[in-house]
């Protein structure tokens, strides 16, 4: 499928910023990736933080697009895939979360990205969702909350550790699958037999669609 010049310009954008950061990208860097004169850039996107919102922009929209399509699977497989789908956007465009406060009003208290919120939202439903169909052990005596926010802190900071202990400069599906089982690790022991198997089990699943 044949891309446009803007979307050529935003993606060498989300590249560039990824690897070098915000502040330290230049138009004229990201012009001469792309092939273009910078002239022909600005026509398309006249300022870097143009640039910037505009893939905030792209994110949002392809979360809600995400959320918007109608479910094929259980609750197991919906789970693994918000897991893989939030992995993959933390990665893609981690210098949102990386660089916000550089293009955002630097003199005001930055609120919580709408994404991130919509994307813990999501975590807590599905957390809910697992207590609703009886798959926590009662023995477990789960605190709901807590645990959302601590399946949030780790896979939320997987790809952070990928970048930072592990020096990786691209991912693949072998690493969002650590990520999730790493997040499996705090989830599995809370719930029965039958849901681990099934969680498992969608697991294998993405695994086998990759």
């Amino acid at each position: 499928m044949s891309t446009t010049t803007a979307e050529r310009i935003a993606d060498a954008a989300r590249r560039r910023f990824n690897r070098k950061g915000y502040a330290s990208t230049t138009l004229t860097e990201i012009a001469a990736e792309v092939g273009i004169s910078q002239g022909n850039l600005t026509y398309h996107f006249p300022t870097k933080l143009d640039l910037a919102l505009h893939l905030s922009e792209e994110v949002r929209v392809r979360t809600e697009v995400r959320r918007a399509t109608p479910s094929t699977g259980g609750l197991a497989d919906d789970y693994v895939e918000h897991l893989r789908f939030a992995m993959e956007m933390t990665w893609n465009y981690r210098f949102l979360m990386r660089d916000r406060g550089i293009f955002d009003d630097a003199d005001a208290v930055v609120p919580p990205s709408p994404i991130l919120v919509a994307a813990f939202e999501e975590r807590r439903e599905l957390i809910g969702r697992i207590d609703d169909e009886g798959l926590f052990r009662a023995a477990a005596d789960v605190d709901l909350d807590m645990l959302a926010r601590s399946l949030w802190i780790l896979s939320r900071y997987w790809m952070d550790h990928l970048r930072e202990m592990e020096q990786r400069d691209e991912i693949e599906w072998a690493d969002v699958e650590r990520g999730i089982e790493h997040h499996f690790a705090v989830l599995l022991p809370t719930m029965t037999a039958a849901g681990r198997r099934r969680f498992v089990a969608a697991l294998d699943r993405a695994s086998s669609a990759q």
